[in-house]
């Protein structure tokens, strides 16, 4: 193998001049590097302008200023070892900053090359325990990546099927197959115990296939397992019995003997069929051991790792087969995504405690991550060969810790995505394509969000082709980051857009929307007054959804908004169809409002400008002066045009200065601003911040108010709530309307009870 690759350095060793601290796993023919890197980006930060009561309706309302902030990053890279020392050296040439004096090692290489590490980077090698290290890092990537287990299915649509993570992720066995298996039930953060094991795993399978077959080389092997008939080896039930064994209850395909029609049939086999037939004794024989193992102890949950699994189709599948066989399909097989990272996770882990990496939650960063690779023998062979070179993960530290939303129903069975592009081609047909023909504007529009820095061009280029290359990329293995989703789509590119410093390309727009909005708050609130009250509740609910209207982010919106500034408010209402809706509850929600106030309500709020300002705050004033506390939730961070919790919190002071009403509200601590843990036009209930959950508990919520397309049509529009729930969207695009039988600018109007909890909507509880 030709050791003086050229490594493109900022494509893989990334950050590497601010790199804090090391570790390594090496195993038999990969190393697993991780470090951890300060990150050095440019974020957008508003500031309000001092402003006097009397001319609260003029001027701008807040500066925008791009101010450099310092995260912290996780990066962790795999390679072939033998491209072990032109790593090193490339290492030691670029490790500018660092202070740490130890590398962490793992994994049964780390004594081997042991004197090769700390003579190329005069660290200390510092082993650390293999299962520890394992186990580890297990626990962080079920907690911190929500699609990182996987059930494999070979014959469906899609191959990969990506599972809730369960919040609790304790207890759960591992079954580690590497030379051998080893079985470890783990039922806490620092509690498991290795429970059994076998001497029959990965390294039998190797060893007696190189006997039998002559085949030298692990991924061989398997290749050649792919393409054999074990029955021409493998005597079967029906060979015995001439069919069933009925009243055993075994089918007559059912392997009776493994190897069995070798001692008496006198012919040749071929390498194919030897090789498929060793690989279902092996599988079968771990698959049971596994099973027993999970009975015993009562565990439902079974993750398989080890360089036998590393993402191999065809142990999957035996491995998934055997599992289903002995349970009667009441256990799951389930493999990782980031499987062949645990021990260096684990590793990096142990050598950060005193930093505590755990009270942190973490984020996969797209840009940087390489994601699932497809290893299919049969599939593209130059896939094959670049899984086989290098491997990449980053993982951002988040600035928030993230928790389930209190009032999920079953926060287990939560999906928070409506569509899941894995299983969907069609759909998935269209939104890559959507993506990509949107990509030029998103490019303009991130230049023009810098007009006074000359390299913006440059940036903006270099962001077009880092995205354009994860639309490819996902388009022929749309599995990569977990399930592909229009939110991780769209998260995908906000993550490029970050990379390239380009924070919040749409911060102008919404300066520009907000002040514009401001200019007639106390004209629409006026509007509103003199309604009578039943007129006043669907006014308030038709501004809502006009406001929704104005989204920068649907290309149907972004073309009228692009063409004609001057559309308003008044247009956007004419936009929306006429009742009945799409989806129409809204009687509903007539006369529950009839009924006392509710206690507390959740508002997830979606865009800047007319949307917040003309359409929710309205609302929101309404809710108030029923009786109920309010909580508006917003965005952590920027995406798309959507009001930040920044943003928000100056918003609402100008508001307060014009309407007694919310100002009242924030007076009394009846109106309460929380940031949603979020930088996503989309929403994931099962991640969100930490503070956001303790108000929802302690001010006993009993409504949830979810707004937009992104937040209740793409995620959560299934999502069920253990209280009331409001979804209001207005489809901005005309193949979704299309899809779910409607047209442009349809309206859904969602308001659901949970199963079991009275309707408080009954004339007993009417106003007199």
């Amino acid at each position: 193998m030709d050791k003086s690759i050229i490594l493109p350095p900022d494509e893989i060793f990334r950050n590497l001049e601010n790199a804090k601290r090391f570790a390594i796993d090496i195993g038999g023919s990969l190393t697993k590097l991780a470090y951890y890197s300060t990150v050095q980006h440019k974020v957008a930060k508003v500031r309000s302008f001092e402003h006097n009561v009397k001319d609260a309706a003029s001027d701008k309302l807040y500066e925008i200023s791009v101010q450099e902030e310092v995260t912290a990053r996780l990066h962790f890279i795999k390679f072939e070892n033998a491209y072990i020392e032109t790593c090193l050296d490339f290492i030691k040439d670029h490790l500018v900053n660092t202070e740490t004096k130890v590398i962490k090692a793992t994994g049964g290489g780390a004594h081997k090359f042991k004197e090769l590490i700390e003579r190329k980077l005069g660290l200390k090698v510092d082993k650390e325990d293999e299962m520890t290290c394992l186990i580890k890092g297990c626990n962080f990537v079920l907690r911190n990546i929500p699609h990182e287990a996987f059930v494999y299915a070979k014959h469906a649509d899609s191959e990969f099927r990506f599972q809730t993570t369960n919040p609790d992720i304790f207890p759960y066995l591992l079954v580690n197959i590497g030379s051998g298996v080893s079985i470890v039930k783990v039922e806490s953060e620092d509690k498991f115990e290795r429970i059994g094991g076998s001497s029959i795993g990965g390294g039998t399978f190797w060893g007696l296939g190189a006997l039998l077959t002559k085949t030298k080389r692990f991924d061989e092997l398997l290749q050649l397992a792919s393409k054999g008939q074990h029955a021409s080896v493998d005597m079967l039930v029906k060979d015995i019995y001439g069919g069933s064994y009925g009243s055993l209850g075994l089918t007559g395909d059912l392997i009776a003997s493994s190897f069995g029609k070798s001692a008496t049939a006198d012919k040749e086999f071929s390498k194919e069929d030897m090789a498929k037939s060793l690989l279902h004794m092996i599988s079968n024989d771990i698959g049971q051991l596994a099973c027993l193992y999970a009975k015993l102890h009562n565990l439902s949950r079974v993750y398989f790792g080890g360089f036998f699994i590393r993402g191999h189709p065809v142990t999957m599948h035996t491995i998934t087969y055997s599992i289903n066989f002995f349970t009667k399909g009441e256990v799951q097989a389930l493999f990782l995504r980031h499987e062949g990272y645990l021990g260096a996770i684990g590793a990096f882990l142990k050598g950060a405690e005193e930093d505590n990496p755990n009270q942190y939650s973490w984020g996969e960063n797209y840009a940087g991550s390489s994601g699932l690779m497809s290893v299919s023998p049969d599939m593209n062979p130059m896939q094959r060969a670049r899984s086989g070179t290098f491997d990449m993960l980053e993982m951002d530290r988040l600035e928030r810790q993230l928790v389930n939303l209190p009032l999920l129903q079953d926060p287990s069975s939560y999906i928070p995505d409506t569509v899941d592009l894995t299983e969907d081609a069609l759909a998935r047909e269209y939104w890559l394509y959507c993506f990509e023909e949107a990509l030029d504007g998103v490019v303009k529009r991130a230049v023009a969000s810098q007009p006074d820095i000359p390299e913006a061009n440059e940036r903006a280029e270099k962001f077009r082709q880092k995205y354009r290359h994860k639309l490819q990329t996902l388009r022929h293995q749309p599995f990569a980051y977990g399930s592909l989703t229009v939110r991780s789509l769209l998260d995908t590119r906000e993550h490029c857009l970050n990379e390239f410093n380009f924070p919040d390309p749409y911060s102008k727009i919404k300066q520009r929307e907000n002040d514009m909005a401001l200019k007639y708050y106390q004209k629409a609130v006026k509007s509103m007054e003199e309604l009578s009250w039943e007129q006043r509740q669907f006014a308030l609910v038709r501004g809502v959804l006009a406001g929704n209207v104005f989204d920068w982010g649907a290309k149907a919106v972004s073309d009228v908004l692009e063409s004609d500034p001057e559309f308003g408010f008044e247009e956007a209402k004419r936009q929306l169809e006429e009742r009945p809706w799409l989806v129409d509850s809204y009687n509903q929600w007539l006369e529950r409002l009839k009924g006392p106030p509710h206690k507390c309500a959740l508002f997830f709020v979606d865009n800047s400008g007319v949307d917040i300002i003309l359409g929710v705050m309205p609302f929101v004033r309404e809710l108030l002066s029923r009786g109920t506390e309010v909580v508006l939730a917003s965005n952590s961070g920027p995406a798309l045009n959507d009001v930040t919790n920044g943003e928000l919190q100056i918003l609402t002071e100008r508001i307060a200065a014009m309407d007694q009403v919310i100002q009242a509200g924030l007076r009394e601590d009846r109106l309460t601003l929380v940031q949603s843990g979020s930088s996503s036009p989309c929403l994931d209930l099962s991640r969100l911040d930490k503070v956001l959950a303790m108000v929802v508990r302690e001010r006993q919520t009993d409504l949830v108010i979810i707004e937009g397309m992104g937040r209740a049509i793409h995620t959560n529009y299934y999502a069920m709530l253990s209280c009331e729930s409001l979804k209001m969207a207005v489809i901005k695009n005309s193949w979704l309307a299309d899809r779910l039988g409607g047209k442009l600018f349809s309206v859904v109007f969602k308001y659901e009870v949970p199963p079991g909890k009275p309707s408080q909507d009954s004339a007993a509880l009417m106003p007199s």
